[in-house]
């Protein structure tokens, strides 16, 4: 999930061997839904983080397994903007019960620690009393100022700590991925210098999921071109208290975030009873009070009907509304991150051209090795770029020492889509698990 803003409005060759796995807007799934499966082992854990800013019980990063442990090949997956582990969680069972020597880990960043999600294990009324009626710790830049420094250092130093668990001191091989930022990251991950051992050497192949760097975004109408000045002048807001990005902010940092939950909640638990939620909302997200709407209702008015931007919407041919309420209502993990550093949005913009650039080193950032990356890549594009995402892909194929890599396509399938689309209907986990099988295989 990628929803920045930039504008004052919400939004969000090669002389290596490809492969090209292209599917046109028009084009039929890729094979029948498969038959049910049992159920795969799952289990969220918690791990140590990196020493940072802030109190040490912050210094912890959980994670969702998926899968068989003695796997000989871990999956991590980061999260887009503003999502957290729980966005992953479907495609993550989708995956693991198609590859069953894949383990798939669906990371939540430490910012996630400072989300009071005790409430949503209540019944639906009862966590709508508790969240709407502000019985929750709520947390603010005065109570939180260390997150002004959490940004792309720390989450990689965090991450690291993820991969290496996987590895498992080489017992097993990882492969790193994510969607829309979270790919972003993983591509950071791979170019950078962690005290003189690149990123890379520590992963067996990377997977984008409708994500990139180098103008990926840019068929969305969104680039970034930041200046030393403007990052000093980013870096002084922080410093003077604007620690949260604030793009999806509706009166406090959370509330987008419990808004969904609770719309997940009342759809799985009652989805044909009329929504009192809807009323909640604000003005310009509220369905039309007649007819009434049903709670399911109300998940499919925000996703598919009428959603607020492109970047958090549903294709209703691929992605049921029912299968996105279930993921909304969690509880845990949950689908969205409650609070996004404003320094990591500062970072990821600044590491976009994926170059050591003179921005990037002033902010401290490490992308030193980003043409010697050497491991096989995929790259999954949507209809949200218009053809940006692997354009992009491509661009890092050809200036780095990838041999390798695959591209694959639906642009009838939005930016979601892809994570939460049924079985028989998701072109990326029909592409990726032929990638993550040869993989698999080295």
């Amino acid at each position: 999930m990628k929803t920045t803003s930039r504008t004052g409005t919400v939004k969000r060759l090669c002389g290596a061997v490809v492969t090209a796995l292209l599917f046109a807007a028009s084009a039929p799934p890729a094979s029948a839904a498969p038959a049910p499966r049992a159920p795969v082992r799952e289990a969220y854990v918690s791990l140590g983080g990196a020493d940072a800013p802030g109190p040490a019980a912050e210094d912890r990063i959980r994670v969702l397994k998926v899968g068989p442990p003695r796997a000989r090949q871990v999956l991590v997956l980061e999260p887009g903007q503003f999502a957290a582990a729980g966005s992953l969680a479907p495609v993550a069972r989708e995956l693991a019960a198609r590859l069953p020597d894949t383990e798939v880990w669906a990371v939540d960043r430490r910012a996630q620690n400072l989300a009071d999600l005790d409430g949503f294990h209540r019944p639906p009324d009862a966590a709508a009393d508790h969240y709407l009626g502000g019985h929750y710790r709520s947390r603010t830049p005065q109570s939180v100022p260390y997150v002004g420094e959490w940004g792309l250092a720390l989450e990689l130093a965090d991450l690291r700590r993820v991969v290496l668990a996987a590895r498992d001191g080489g017992r097993r091989q990882v492969v790193l991925g994510g969607h829309s930022w979270g790919g972003t990251i993983a591509l950071a991950y791979a170019g950078w210098d962690f005290d003189g051992r690149p990123g890379h050497r520590d992963l067996s192949g990377l997977v984008l999921i409708d994500a990139g760097v180098h103008d990926a975004f840019a068929g969305e109408g969104i680039t970034y071109r930041l200046t030393a000045e403007q990052a000093d002048a980013w870096r002084a807001r922080i410093e003077g208290g604007e620690v949260f990005d604030e793009a999806l902010n509706m009166g406090r940092t959370e509330t987008y975030a419990i808004l969904m939950q609770l719309a997940g909640g009342y759809a799985t638990a009652a989805p044909d009873r009329p929504s009192t939620l809807a009323a909640h909302l604000p003005a310009w997200l509220r369905p039309p009070a007649e007819p009434p709407v049903t709670n399911a209702g109300l998940v499919e008015w925000l996703y598919a009907t009428h959603p607020m931007v492109p970047d958090i919407s549903i294709n209703p041919e691929f992605t049921p509304p029912a299968a996105l309420a279930r993921a909304l209502a969690g509880p845990e993990p949950a689908l969205y991150q409650w609070y996004w550093p404003s320094r990591l949005t500062l970072d990821l913009q600044a590491a976009d051209p994926f170059d050591d650039t003179a921005v990037a080193r002033g902010l401290g950032l490490r992308l030193r090795h980003t043409r010697g990356i050497d491991v096989p890549l995929y790259s999954f594009q949507t209809g949200l770029t218009h053809g940006t995402v692997n354009t992009a892909a491509r661009w890092v194929v050809g200036q780095s020492r990838i041999a390798s890599a695959t591209y694959a396509e639906n642009e009838a399938m939005t930016h979601l889509d892809p994570l939460f689309a049924s079985p028989g209907r998701n072109t990326f986990v029909d592409t990726v698990v032929p990638f993550l099988t040869r993989l698999g295989h080295r």
